[in-house]
């Protein structure tokens, strides 16, 4: 199984954190972001590792080099991360995503658990991760679901049907990695694609029937967006083991 970590973004909202470096570098009690989400990933086993990187490109490569040279983890760059959203990062990284995938969002920490379950779900084209609370706001990514299969995703889904939200991420398997593809390159050759997020391809499979869902309910998760967020996460990974990524990646098998 690979991972792609789409990580292109400054995280504008993440100022003053993030003046002169990117929303991924930021450390979360002592570890940056990227390097907590390589760490899960690799403590699952997952060790083909792929970081769509733009803003600040160089300084998320000279934190990462001695494991770049390992070859397991590599950089793919986005030179349209200024001007895009997400979607454009998952067009430069397709080809990385003609197999079976666990896709990222930059910003979505996550203990391993979360990844474990993930990988143990139901054998589905694309399966969404999601969780569920009291209450959503605009800027959460809902998800409308029935049973275990998803019908809706986006942000401004009707309130009285949400029942669930993203937490930016998801698995493809089988035939998911060739739709997704696919519909990637379907919508490339619209001008409105380059200001809108993967998930809204996601939300059109959905309505085909090709997407499930896995809830992680009760599994430590966190999406940082603003300065609330990055407290909040700093107190939910608050004493939990920061293993070097380096020391991590010596220890698997490559």
């Amino acid at each position: 199984m690979k991972a792609v970590i789409l990580s292109a973004g400054q995280g504008k909202r993440l100022l003053p954190h993030t003046a002169d470096k990117p929303k991924c570098t930021v450390p979360v009690n002592g570890q940056s972001i990227v390097e907590w989400q390589i760490q899960e990933l690799l403590h699952v086993g997952i060790d083909s590792i792929r970081i769509v990187v733009g803003f600040g490109a160089d300084k998320v490569e000279a934190l990462l080099a001695n494991h770049i040279d390992s070859g397991s983890i590599r950089t793919i760059y986005n030179p349209f991360y200024a001007m895009a959203d997400n979607l454009i990062s998952c067009w430069v990284a397709r080809h990385e995503m003609m197999e079976d995938v666990v896709l990222i969002n930059g910003d979505t920490l996550f203990e391993s658990a979360v990844i474990e379950g993930l990988l143990s779900a139901p054998s589905s084209p694309i399966t969404l991760v999601t969780d569920q609370k009291s209450h959503y706001d605009a800027d959460d990514m809902k998800v409308i679901v029935r049973g275990a299969q998803l019908d809706r995703v986006g942000k401004t889904l009707p309130l009285d049907l949400v029942n669930g939200e993203s937490i930016g991420m998801m698995r493809f398997q089988n035939s998911g990695p060739q739709l997704f593809c696919a519909a990637i390159e379907n919508r490339i050759r619209k001008p409105e694609a380059l200001k809108q997020w993967y998930l809204s391809l996601i939300d059109e499979l959905a309505q085909q029937g090709h997407v499930s869902t896995f809830s992680i309910q009760g599994r430590i998760w966190a999406e940082i967006d603003n300065p609330s967020d990055l407290a909040q996460a700093e107190t939910l990974f608050k004493g939990r083991p920061t293993l070097s990524t380096a020391a991590t990646i010596s220890h698997s098998k490559m």
